[in-house]
């Protein structure tokens, strides 16, 4: 912890602005630091806002956020962030992957928040290093990078590295390096002064419990979303499900009706497409190993499932272009084909 009489200068903070950003995780990691200031009745922190080209960047939500300047090695900094958002393969290139890498070597912490997780894993920045990235892009994040050690977790400050989930976790990580700099009764101050008044640790979930996102307090029902949830590749039969959560196959049946107004059935496809559709729009797997990766025994089923559902093909999900209704141009493996029926 440093001594706040000592202190000769502020912190020195870059953070880069990536084409689509959250404006809420940007937001969420620069506010702390500016109430920190405030807190302290002095300058702890400076901050910069940089761009890959030194122009304006557009949030994902359309707001242009005017920046300080290019990324380059020209200005020395303490801390690199990285924000990013939508989109973010696409934004994240050859040439911005070569600009991080040396930044990384004389910047003595270099993190991520949102999708930033993926421009340092682009980059090698968080080979050996443990990591996490938003919920949602968790299962396209480890196929596109399986070596890496992705935990989930709020956020990671791994030695020189930190990662972020996104949202307002930020705010979390913030408070926790603003605590491990200049003590934990500035921490409070500016947990407080942001109005959070529970300050969350990295290991908290990242996702609101099944309760809270569905509505649902019936036990038994829960058991059976959490098995579907739990086994999208590997899909269970719905008498099995009905079993494993003490519930009869009508018992459940019923529930889903009256909760969802959906079959089991539906509900379970439903989740598998949707997974299916984030992988198609987020990693670079074929359309069979998306296939198998959401439970569906051959590539034909699957896009006809996909195609009932999002009245286009799998294959033009991932090109933006209308194809004919016909059967996928993905010839099944023939590991697929040996069953068409499915899991």
């Amino acid at each position: 912890m440093a001594d706040l009489t000592d202190q000769i200068r502020p912190n020195r903070i870059v953070f880069l602005l990536l084409p689509e950003f959250s404006m809420m995780a940007f937001s969420a990691a620069l506010e702390p630091l500016r109430a920190a200031n405030r807190m302290y009745d002095g300058e702890l922190y400076d901050w910069k806002l940089v761009s890959t080209d030194g122009e304006p960047v557009t949030a994902s939500n359309g707001v242009t956020v005017s920046v300080g300047g290019m990324l380059d090695n020209s200005q020395p900094c303490d801390m690199l962030v990285v924000c990013a958002g939508l989109n973010t393969a696409t934004h994240c290139n050859r040439e911005l992957a070569a600009k991080l890498r040396p930044l990384a070597r004389t910047t003595p912490i270099v993190g991520g928040v949102c999708t930033g997780s993926v421009a340092l894993a682009r980059a090698g920045l968080l080979d050996g290093y443990r990591c996490t990235i938003h919920w949602e892009d968790l299962i396209s994040f480890a196929e596109n990078f399986p070596h890496l050690e992705i935990t989930g977790r709020l956020y990671e400050v791994d030695r020189d590295r930190f990662t972020c989930s996104g949202g307002i976790a930020p705010l979390d990580l913030m408070i926790h390096l603003i605590g491990r700099d200049f003590g934990r009764e500035l921490a409070a101050k500016v947990a407080e002064q942001m109005i959070h008044h529970m300050a969350r640790e990295a290991h908290e979930p990242q996702r609101l419990s099944l309760i809270e996102r569905t509505g649902v307090r019936h036990p038994k029902l829960l058991q059976a979303l959490a098995i579907m949830e739990e086994t999208i590749e590997t899909p269970r039969s719905l008498d099995m499900i009905a079993a494993m959560a003490h519930l009869s196959a009508r018992q459940m049946e019923r529930l889903f009706q009256f909760h969802f107004a959906r079959t089991p059935k539906r509900y379970y496809l439903d989740l598998r497409l949707a997974r299916a559709r984030h992988l198609l729009q987020h990693t670079a797997l074929s359309i069979v190993q998306i296939a198998l990766a959401t439970g569906f025994s051959s590539a034909a089923h699957f896009n006809k499932a996909y195609r009932q559902a999002f009245n286009h093909t799998p294959r033009s999900e991932r090109t933006g272009k209308s194809e004919p209704s016909g059967i996928s141009k993905d010839p099944p493996s023939e590991e697929l084909a040996r069953n068409e029926s499915e899991g």
